[in-house]
């Protein structure tokens, strides 16, 4: 269950504000800050474009230790050549000389147009107040300075007993479009309370990563800002986590379930999304060949226009697996939405079928099952419906 009240993990606070970057006067420029320095783990872009705060920040994520997360939307600082890189670094040390730490235990973090100068004038006027507001009640702040054409802030936390102690894991997170593996255009920052073993931290971060955001897609864009940071604090007094333990399965399964569901959050936001679509494959020779049968599958725009138009369009869906480059026999494909069963052995079923499978298409959420019935592997992949609204948010994003 998602609580209603954020848990927040013991060691961290967060401030907001609006800066002025963003022309609208919304939050825009947010940090959140450890009160010591703490373990940390990054995964970022792969996009060969990659922004001047991915850059900075993934070369500091590296050496294990960070202190504060600053991040600003409406300018990506990407494309923005040497002097991207200087503003990047110049935003980081106004953080290191308000917080007195050293700028190496700052990750910045920027999404928005991409190709502008940062406004540098906003956040030397704004970084020091932001450093003075900083609360253990403002994360639903970030949340929103995070967000660009987002329709609402993301946000989940768990907390759990390990060994009688209470652990606590926040993660937020921004994203609506540009959304493809692996992660795209999206941000999202989990932090936690919890103690373990060096390096479980990456090792938790990535499994849950390859469970969650890069197994959503929106516009198969891949951004140049992709980061996803994991903190721990280590102040919730519980026995280190360590490898192999039930704690540390516990602790990975509340991880991971904050993570999908983040990633949830952003398909179901997807710009001019309608629907939030569940594609699932079962039955491929192993699960590499499922993963690429089901990002097909939800790649494929004619298939994601057929779920806006709410029409069981089977036969798209077939083809997307089909040249998807996986082992497939169509005489042995059965598709399905939700329980509806629409397609047996490579063949269409009859009208009743398709009417069945229709009504689940009007819902907002819904599951289309792909058996390939030619062994074990199975795979997921979340996407959105493709509507006449993406254009038109795309069209005036910069207007």
């Amino acid at each position: 269950m998602v609580e209603n009240v954020l848990a927040i993990p013991k060691g961290f606070k967060a401030a907001a504000c609006s800066s002025g970057i963003k022309k609208s006067g919304k939050l825009d420029l947010a940090l959140i800050c450890a009160d010591k320095p703490v373990e940390c783990a990054g995964v970022f872009t792969t996009n060969k474009v990659v922004a001047a705060p991915v850059k900075i920040t993934e070369s500091r994520v590296r050496q294990g230790l960070c202190q504060a997360i600053l991040v600003n939307s409406g300018n990506a600082n990407a494309c923005t050549g040497g002097p991207g890189l200087q503003d990047a670094r110049r935003c980081g040390d106004l953080v290191a000389e308000c917080l007195d730490i050293a700028p190496q235990l700052v990750a910045v973090n920027s999404t928005g147009v991409i190709g502008v100068p940062l406004p540098m004038a906003c956040f030397e006027e704004h970084v020091p107040s932001l450093c003075n507001m900083l609360s253990h009640d403002q994360f639903d702040g970030v949340a929103k300075a995070m967000m660009t054409t987002d329709a609402f802030p993301k946000v989940s936390s768990r907390s759990i007993s390990l060994g009688g102690q209470e652990v606590r894991i926040l993660g937020l997170a921004k994203g609506a479009g540009m959304i493809h593996p692996d992660m795209a255009t999206m941000l999202a920052f989990v932090i936690t309370d919890a103690l373990l073993e060096d390096g479980l931290l990456e090792r938790s971060l990535r499994q849950a990563v390859n469970a969650s955001f890069n197994r959503i897609t929106v516009d198969r864009d891949t951004s140049t800002n992709d980061t996803v940071l994991l903190l721990a604090s280590g102040e919730a007094e519980n026995s280190e986590i360590v490898d192999g333990s039930s704690e540390l399965e516990q602790f990975n399964s509340a991880l991971n379930e904050i993570m999908l569901e983040l990633a949830k959050m952003i398909v179901r936001d997807g710009e001019g999304a309608t629907k939030l679509v569940r594609i699932q494959v079962n039955g491929a020779v192993d699960d590499d060949d499922a993963i690429v049968v089901a990002r097909n599958i939800a790649t494929s725009p004619l298939v994601k226009t057929a779920f806006f138009g709410e029409d069981a369009n089977w036969g798209r869906i077939i083809a997307a697996a089909g040249y998807s480059g996986a082992e497939v026999n169509p005489d042995q494909v059965d598709i399905l939405f939700d329980d509806v069963t629409m397609v047996s052995k490579g063949l269409g079923l009859d009208s009743e079928q398709e009417a069945k499978a229709t009504e689940v298409l009007k819902q907002p959420e819904f599951t289309v099952t792909i058996d390939l019935s030619l062994g074990e592997g199975s795979a997921y992949y979340y996407t959105s419906a493709l509507s006449y609204d993406y254009v038109k948010i795309n069209a005036d994003y910069r207007t």
